[in-house]
């Protein structure tokens, strides 16, 4: 006879989990403290929501679900392969696992469906209460408690079959379950990720400083990508996956079997001068359904002119020029900053007539700054 859960966990797997398990709902005492710690040193400036309230919370899970028992912890795989093949001119770099539909909304439909059956499966109803990276929940923590994985210095969690190519799921229950044991495995001595950060953002094993990330300046960030980052930042235009892909684990990842996961069109290695002329409206159609809303339009070409800077490719000068008349400020502070890394007279040309109808000093400011360095070469 099946335990019951054995039960819950192949209910799991037919809503189209590849990972089930269960933890209890004791407060992650540990990680509440490292979070703290984090917040203090100021590693998690330009998150202004990420406060020391919410992180009590999201390690408290019966303060989330006052009859807490359990938790369910699942996770579905994103590993979708090799990019497509990009169009031609200079493409950029998107994070795998906006490659395709919205996550949020995909297994927020699978637990609904999960949790609708339980009742049903453990013969009385239940209470709980569901999170998809979207609420006060460390779901990182509940994974490694419950068996998924174990946290890599990256600080993602990696998992035996699928690396660290999973979306998390959490669901607070106030059923009694049987808890898995948390994995006995570890990355050892390798430091490919901390290594290879471009930017330096592993600051130690297990400690990000959000401000570095490459996924932070390109996804959160509403602001200026700071001036010594951008070089840094290549041609990833939403989020990075380094980290991941120097991963060892992840060599031998099983491909994710969900179709909303799989690429869109060019979404792996997107033509960046075509979305530097996207308007709102054609921003929303085209990002319709994926995560790459959340950069917003002009957080988007905002990346789009930085990646372009670093590609240095001329085909692109015209689009830039053009975005030095942007109605946004900030698109023409990177296009100027993009023009400058690119050079030549075409370059040098457009950044002096947009310098005489700049008003804006942060953008004249940048402006000044490209002229500084490629009026002096061109002269010699």
């Amino acid at each position: 006879m099946k335990s019951i859960e054995d039960t819950i966990r192949n209910h799991g797997k037919r809503q189209g989990f590849d990972l089930v398990g269960f933890a209890n709902a004791d407060p992650f005492i540990r990680d509440e403290s490292a979070a703290i710690d984090r917040i203090r040193l100021g590693l998690m400036d330009g998150l202004p929501w990420y406060t020391e309230e919410r992180v009590h919370k999201a390690n408290n899970p019966r303060l989330l679900l006052k009859d807490a028992k359990s938790i369910v912890s699942l996770g579905i795989s994103y590993q979708t392969g090799d990019p497509l093949p990009g169009e031609p001119g200079p493409t950029g770099r998107v994070a795998r696992y906006a490659w395709g539909d919205d996550y949020h909304g995909v297994i927020k439909e699978k637990l609904r469906l999960f949790v609708d059956g339980l009742p049903k499966l453990v013969g009385k109803p239940v209470l709980t209460r569901v999170f998809v990276d979207d609420g006060p929940m460390n779901d990182r923590a509940a994974a490694e408690r419950a068996g998924l994985g174990w946290f890599g210095k990256n600080t993602n969690i990696l998992t035996q079959s699928h690396g660290s190519w999973v979306f998390l799921s959490q669901v607070i229950i106030d059923l009694e379950l049987k808890p898995d044991s948390p994995l006995s495995k570890n990355c050892g001595d390798c430091v490919l990720c901390i290594d290879e950060c471009p930017t330096g953002a592993i600051v130690a094993p297990y400690v990000i400083d959000n401000r570095r990330c490459i996924s932070f300046l390109t996804i959160e960030l509403r602001g200026s990508i700071p001036r010594e980052l951008r070089s840094l930042v290549g041609d990833w235009v939403f989020g990075c996956d380094i980290c991941q892909d120097v991963c060892p684990v992840n060599r031998k990842s099983s491909i994710s079997r969900e179709q909303a996961f799989q690429q869109r069109h060019d979404f792996g290695a997107p033509a960046l001068i075509p979305l530097l002329a996207l308007d709102d409206e054609g921003f929303r159609q085209r990002f319709k359904k994926s995560p790459i809303k959340r950069a917003k339009r002009i957080g988007l070409q905002r990346n789009v002119c930085v990646a372009l800077g670093n590609i240095k490719d001329p085909l692109a000068v015209p689009a830039l020029a053009e975005a030095l008349f942007s109605r946004d400020a900030l698109i023409r502070e990177h296009a100027a900053w993009a023009l400058g890394q690119i050079g030549g007279e075409e370059s040098i040309t457009a950044l002096q007539i947009a310098l005489g109808n700049e008003d804006d000093p942060s953008v004249r400011e940048e402006i000044e700054l490209s002229l500084a360095d490629l009026v002096p070469v061109s002269a010699g």
